[in-house]
């Protein structure tokens, strides 16, 4: 099968010759070929998208809620299907795809409320017969590159809200795991959304740099790996767009002494193993105060060395592969490079194998004990199942370690004390934390987004910033004259009165 993009309401091969394999992780078979696209196919769904501006913008909050909330009743309905797409070809367990597909529910959920969100602001009488008012407006065409973790999630924290505003909008999603953006497309599409609003286009660098680079685009929302938001943020924002880049990660859970340990150890595992850790909010670091390492360790290990894991359709599944045969080796990679600078080893992933699935990018979980912040496995976003313990003398040296990361997309706590608790929260510079919740992933009416290397510009996705980022203000002072007399004129500069 030949996965094509999606550009004015309809599949298309574009002027595509080049494709890349999308293949089926449990085994390692390739399944289909997905459509690697040129400029030329940018081009077209720019004026594709600029088409549709010209009435989408103009059209009303009513009619825009109307195909939302259509739009939420059909994804909600075809959401075991949607899951079964992102785990064919991600890998992920089918319940946390289904989890992936209802946290993007959630954003669209919170668009439906555009009328809300749109409302502005009016002063009248501000001076003697003057109103002032203020609205937002759509950008115009926006464009969203999303990463492989989350290919139908993180698509939805972007184009449900830069739709509801009132821009049109091109995705270009990850061709690892591209399926699952056809789908939507066409549900949009059943739930009224004119052609040309929401277009699909595969790719890769070649595509990336088109729609960066693009004079029609007027800004670009991104999520993945540090160096290519960095690169994204710079090159789309000297072409003079707005832009939002979500970087890499390395997430901290601290585990003080007064922890429920086993609650603690638990959660851990679920935060670090879930979905292969392959999350951008995944647990990779535990840092362990104190005397609570060594019964932490023990604890994590036995659980980690106890994952079922198997193929993601697998009902008995917890844990599935990972996306490639090069991450795979590369994880393993980072593994025995922490062996050798002295990590020790206490729960090991690497030998792995399942019958009957020998070809698939299979990594049992890995418990690395003994880390230092030195260490390549420490340093590195892995982005693979392998939890790295650190350990720490006391609180402030867990806040210390945390704050010297480049990164600061997340962070957890466990503790039973609401003094450490605030002590933590108010010290540690990351975006989202959470207190005995170890994926401190906001709800859609906050919005998402961490801080230093993890993100690039001003605005983190969805939520109030979202609509903020995909709008711009107009403020109007007007004046309506009750009499025939000219109102008083002055060369001076005006002022209230």
């Amino acid at each position: 099968m030949i996965i094509e993009h999606w550009i004015a309401g309809r599949a298309t091969g574009g002027h595509s010759t080049r494709r890349a394999p999308v293949y089926q992780p449990a085994t390692g078979e390739v399944q289909h070929e997905v459509l690697l696209a040129e400029r030329s196919d940018i081009d077209a769904a720019v004026a594709a998208a600029e088409d549709a501006f010209r009435e989408w913008s103009q059209s009303s909050l009513s009619a825009r809620s109307k195909i939302l909330f259509s739009f939420r009743e059909l994804i909600n309905a075809n959401a075991p299907e949607l899951a079964e797409i992102v785990s064919s070809e991600h890998g992920k367990v089918l319940s946390d795809a289904a989890g992936e597909v209802q946290r993007g529910l959630e954003v669209i959920e919170f668009a439906c409320g555009i009328p809300q969100l749109l409302k502005g602001e009016f002063s009248g009488q501000a001076s003697a017969g003057v109103d002032v008012f203020s609205f937002r407006e759509p950008l115009g065409v926006v464009a969203g590159i999303t990463p492989f973790n989350f290919p139908a999630m993180v698509p939805m924290w972007m184009h449900p809200i830069a739709i509801a505003c009132g821009n049109t909008f091109i995705l270009k999603p990850s061709e690892r795991d591209p399926s699952s953006a056809g789908f939507v497309a066409r549900l949009w599409q059943r739930a009224g959304l004119p052609d040309g609003v929401f277009n699909v286009v595969h790719g890769d660098k070649t595509a990336v740099d088109a729609l960066i680079g693009h004079p029609g685009i007027a800004a670009v929302s991104f999520v993945g790996s540090t160096p290519i938001a960095r690169h994204i943020h710079r090159e789309a924002s000297l072409a003079g767009k707005r832009v939002q880049a979500l970087g890499g990660a390395k997430n901290h859970a601290v585990i003080l002494p007064d922890a429920d340990l086993d609650f603690a150890a638990e959660h851990l595992v679920a935060s670090a193993f879930g979905s292969a850790g392959e999350r951008c909010m995944a647990i990779s670091a535990a840092v362990a105060v104190g005397p609570a390492a060594d019964s932490l360790v023990s604890r994590v290990a036995d659980l980690a060395k106890n994952i079922r894991v198997g193929p993601g359709d697998h009902p008995a599944s917890e844990m599935g592969p990972v996306i490639t045969a090069a991450a795979r080796d590369r994880i393993k990679g980072l593994i025995s490079a922490g062996e050798r600078q002295g990590a020790t080893v206490a729960a090991d992933g690497r030998e792995l194998s399942l019958p009957g699935y020998e070809g698939g990018f299979f990594l049992g979980a890995t418990v690395l004990d003994a880390v230092t912040t030195d260490m390549d496995v420490y340093r590195e976003e892995i982005f693979g199942p392998v939890l790295s313990v650190v350990r720490a003398a006391d609180a402030d040296e867990a806040i210390t370690t945390i704050n010297a990361n480049p990164y600061g997309n997340g962070t957890a706590l466990f503790t039973s004390s609401g003094a450490a608790a605030r002590t933590f929260q108010r010290g540690v510079r990351v975006g989202m934390i959470g207190i005995n919740v170890p994926i401190p992933v906001p709800m859609a009416y906050y919005s998402f987004g961490g801080w230093k290397d993890s993100l690039f510009g001003q605005s983190p996705i969805y939520g109030p910033d979202g609509v903020a980022f995909y709008t711009r203000a107009k403020v109007v002072t007007q004046r309506w004259p009750v009499t025939d007399t000219a109102a008083e004129a002055s060369l001076h500069f005006p002022t209230a009165r």
